[in-house]
């Protein structure tokens, strides 16, 4: 099942104030495949959005905090709060003036570092309390009205929310899904907990949902870690709160439009964090924490979102350096704390879940993103990705016990499909075998499973195949299937290691520096069982596997071209300066198109070209205890 957990409406201060004007009914019918209409760069609402496939599932995740403010801003202007300053503001065709807006909003919510949160002086004017439950109430409603309850089971939905805390732009949010219709009778927010108080948040889950309401499941998803400034993932400080977290959190979303979180390569240092895997320089910022937004007409305006150097970036804003750690803490007090699978989604800010596809992506900021100001003040971010469960039906009930087992997969956007298991003996033959998965399910574990240590190494089986695509934009071939191991050894050292199991790096594929059409060729399927050569049974350790597909052009290479610009042509430059001449006449303001141009020989982690890529949940291999 693909899906999008991770979606933002107009009920989101920051969605609303950039002339995002669709709701999380709107958002439900773009992920079914119905058109919506976007704003564009002059807040008028003039563009046709619409992803070529539509989703399994989605979740709408509007922000907790400030969903009763925004309902009082924008609902009825009979209200005297409907007319506060700051209401004014946001809803203002201004683009300035909405930007003055978005910062009053989040430094009075969700950037500031107290352990107690000012309300909104809009809330003196208006049952700021009543608002949110009615917004709350909306999202339910919304997510009931589209979800598919009969037997073609065609369209899931869940009630969600983001928790958004982000003391001093460290972003510590945490998407929460809800199994059914059952929910807290309010979206638990920062103002309830204080800030970097991510545990009160668990015990306030567990207190008014797992035990105080009959039929309430929830789980808790941390998303960009990669700008956490390493505060997403700290060392639990009980036993009990590992143990929380395990429950509260058994996925991580590893990719989304602010970049991925998997590792980290610089590529002009020439090394890592923690790394030597130089496929760690996809899509990544320069920044570690949410400021690296902070861009306006081509100039970055806080110092907060200058480059980190690799040496002072924190080393758990990266997934798999958290995993390692993970097993380390479990050396040292019995409780690995680190165990989540992984997914990926869009964070889209436009109501539009699933429009990740970099050929069609519209911009995920309303207005600030839309046309040309994609390429000018958000060249670094990228269309997010797609969550993958695999589940026995298209239910809530089936889709959350696939999270909740952490059978799950992230994409970079693209949709091939993706099986991973370890079991203590596969015959090598089973790829051709029509019970491969019943044989790969009786004889092991799928992705996110735990296997106790076998004395040799457990056979692992990997398969995917390619993402069909549509008739109008087929997918591209699968280039090779890797597996990365992490381990920690006898002096409690961690290590890692990525191995190439399946298909060539060398297959010449690339794309046309003119057209960005496809070049080379490479495989439609792959399949393996592969065996650890330096396989421990004494050794924690575990694995999962990345796919790769061959070269494709990015979507900013995309839209570059499409205006006239191309990145690979020598006189980019030139292009590129006539341009955004042009654009200047018709009112832009600054450089547009200098981006375009960047040499990715300059840059650390920029290239015109990348490859999509998926990434499976891990699986544990715990030694036996002697």
């Amino acid at each position: 099942m693909f899906g999008d957990l991770h979606v933002h409406t107009s009920y989101s201060f920051d969605s609303y104030v950039s002339s995002q004007r669709n709701d999380p009914s709107a958002a439900y019918r773009y992920a079914k495949g119905e058109a919506i209409t976007l704003s564009d760069a002059d807040g008028q609402q003039t563009l046709r959005a619409q992803i070529e496939r539509p989703l399994d599932f989605t979740a709408v995740t509007d922000h907790a905090e400030f969903l009763g403010p925004i309902n009082l801003c924008s609902q009825d202007s009979s209200k005297l709060a409907y007319w506060f300053p700051a209401c004014i503001m946001g809803r203002s065709d201004w683009y300035i003036v909405q930007l003055l807006a978005a910062d009053y909003w989040a430094k009075i919510g969700v950037v500031d570092d107290s352990s107690e949160k000012a309300e909104s002086f809009v809330c003196s004017l208006g049952d700021c309390d009543a608002a949110h439950k009615e917004a709350w109430q909306g999202i339910q409603d919304a997510a009931e009205e589209h979800y598919d309850r009969s037997a073609e089971c065609s369209f899931t939905t869940f009630v969600g929310y983001e928790y958004t805390d982000a003391p001093n732009y460290s972003n510590l949010h945490r998407n929460v899904i809800y199994r059914t219709d059952q929910v807290t009778d309010t979206a638990i927010s920062t103002y309830d907990t204080g800030s970097r108080n991510v545990p009160d948040l668990w015990r306030r889950l567990r207190a008014e949902c797992i035990e105080g309401k009959e039929g309430c499941d929830v789980l808790a998803i941390p998303h960009n870690s990669n700008l956490s400034r390493g505060l997403m993932f700290p060392d639990p400080q009980s036993e009990e709160e590992a143990q929380e977290r395990l429950f509260f959190e058994p996925l991580v979303e590893l990719v989304q439009h602010k970049a991925a979180s998997e590792c980290r390569y610089d590529r002009l240092a020439g090394r890592g964090l923690d790394t030597e895997d130089e496929l760690c320089d996809f899509e990544q910022v320069e920044a570690d924490n949410l400021a690296m937004l902070g861009t306006l007409f081509g100039e970055v305006q806080t110092d907060e979102a200058d480059p980190v150097p690799l040496d002072e970036f924190g080393r758990r804003n990266m997934m798999r350096n958290v995993l390692k750690d993970g097993l380390a803490l479990e050396r040292q007090t019995g409780t690995n704390p680190f165990k989540p699978g992984f997914i990926g989604s869009t964070d889209t800010h436009s109501a539009s879940p699933g429009g990740a596809e970099e050929f069609n992506y519209k911009g995920h900021l309303g207005r600030r993103d839309a046309g040309y100001r994609n390429v000018q003040d958000h060249f670094f971010d990228n269309p997010g990705g797609l969550a993958v469960v695999w589940a026995e039906e298209n239910s809530r009930d089936a889709i959350f016990e696939g999270m909740r087992r952490r059978e799950a997969y992230a994409t970079s956007g693209t949709r091939p499909v993706v099986r991973f298991f370890a079991g203590s003996d596969y015959p090598d033959d089973i790829c051709g075998d029509p019970k491969m998965l019943e044989q790969a399910y009786a004889g092991g574990v799928p992705m996110g499973g735990e296997l106790a240590a076998p004395a040799t190494s457990p056979a692992f089986l990997v398969s995917a195949a390619k993402d069909p695509g549509t008739a109008a934009n087929p997918g591209l071939d699968l280039q090779r299937i890797q597996i990365i191991k992490g381990w920690l050894d006898d002096e409690g050292v961690t290590h890692e290691e990525v191995f190439d199991v399946a298909g060539s790096p060398t297959n010449n594929a690339g794309v046309n520096p003119q057209t960005c059409a496809p070049t080379g060729s490479g495989h439609k399927n792959l399949c393996t069982v592969w065996r650890d050569p330096a396989y421990n049974a004494k050794e924690s350790a575990f694995y999962y596997v990345r796919v790769l597909e061959n070269p494709s052009c990015r979507w900013s290479t995309l839209q570059c071209q499409a205006q006239g610009v191309n990145p690979f042509a020598e006189n980019c430059s030139e292009q590129a300066a006539i341009q955004t001449e042009k654009l200047q006449d018709e009112g832009a303001i600054g450089d547009v198109f200098g981006r375009c141009c960047l040499n990715p020989e300059e840059e650390p982690f920029y290239s015109p070209t990348l490859q999509e890529r998926a990434w499976t949940s891990p699986i544990w291999i715990n030694p036996n205890e002697e």
